[in-house]
């Protein structure tokens, strides 16, 4: 019998060992607990769920067109060098307009279509894993730091993260990409599509939103414990950002010096767990080593924050 990986062996001991912590204390503070469950549904309802739903829909229609087909065809030169086909850069394109939940619906919808090869998949759900300008640039920048430049700022870094990573993995399989004979996404007609897409997006748009409450509360019930150990600021906001994404940037965004951008690039590109349990939700049943996309993610988020650090150097105001 295999024996498992020393990551595999820490993971089953860890998660056990936080389960058990939280349990305990929704026992011991329910009533604190709970506050901060209804916080993180308050956050998901008037932040996620006006941005995330209509982003879903319109790019769950926009993969069952025939526009979309043929856009597949004209990107394909472009993402070559990512070891990715023209389906995936589609993916990666809308990704970058709509952010995580859209680009992993859609990696997933375009690999139940057989558009994406397996050997390919995983290059493509780490490129179509970005963060939209109007979370970085309206909502970071501009709203947690009162910076639209700042968010500017972060959203090239982190582009420059994802595609920097991305653009390293996928050039030895440039060559390999192009000779795979890649079949276009197949055009569904609006009246079976609408009621389809729909039904979809509403699914994953809760999935989206039990993942932000939960997390957003232990995100919380971990500043809570690490009161007593009196921890830098900066290190507290990263610890709880590593949990829900959106807390960590805004206490860290609260102070924009550049060590508090960086760690925001990087927590960003990262997604922290809320969002990769939302990426995972979708590119479950993909086959994707969810190892490797994590170790990807983690090269991603530190070349985002190494390119940010400098940058905000050269343009704090």
């Amino acid at each position: 019998m295999k024996s498992a990986s020393v990551p595999g062996r820490i993971a089953a001991v860890l998660v056990p060992v936080c389960l058990l912590a939280a349990f305990f204390a929704f026992l011991a503070l329910p009533a604190r607990c709970l506050s901060y469950v209804s916080d993180g549904i308050s956050l998901w309802a008037v932040s996620v769920l006006p941005a995330a739903l209509p982003f879903l829909f319109l790019t769950g229609m926009l993969a069952q067109t025939p526009l979309f087909a043929r856009l597949t065809c004209r990107l394909a030169p472009l993402f070559r060098p990512f070891g990715v086909s023209g389906a995936g850069g589609g993916a990666a394109l809308l990704s970058l307009l709509s952010g995580y939940p859209a680009g992993a619906k859609t990696v997933q919808q375009l690999c139940a279509q057989g558009c994406i090869p397996q050997e390919e998949r995983l290059r493509c759900a780490c490129l179509a894993s970005t963060s939209g300008p109007a979370f970085l640039v309206g909502v970071a920048g501009t709203a947690m730091a009162g910076s639209p430049a700042l968010g500017w700022l972060l959203f090239l870094s982190h582009v420059a993260g994802i595609f920097g990573i991305s653009l390293l993995i996928g050039l030895p399989h440039r060559r390999h990409t192009s000779r795979i004979q890649q079949s276009a996404p197949a055009a569904v007609s609006p009246a079976r599509a609408l009621p389809e897409t729909l039904a979809s997006c509403v699914l994953s748009v809760l999935t989206v939103g039990g993942a932000v409450a939960l997390f957003y509360a232990f995100g919380r019930m971990l500043t809570d414990a690490l009161v007593p150990l009196a921890l830098p600021e900066p290190l507290c906001a990263l610890l709880a950002g590593l949990l829900e994404m959106t807390a960590g940037a805004a206490r860290l965004l609260a102070s924009p010096t550049p060590l508090n951008a960086a760690l925001t690039a990087f927590l960003v590109t990262f997604g922290g767990v809320c969002v990769l349990v939302q990426q995972w939700c979708f590119l479950d049943k993909t086959g994707i080593s969810p190892g490797k996309f994590l170790l990807v993610k983690l090269c991603q988020a530190a070349l985002a924050a190494a390119v940010c650090y400098p940058l905000a150097l050269l343009f704090q105001p």
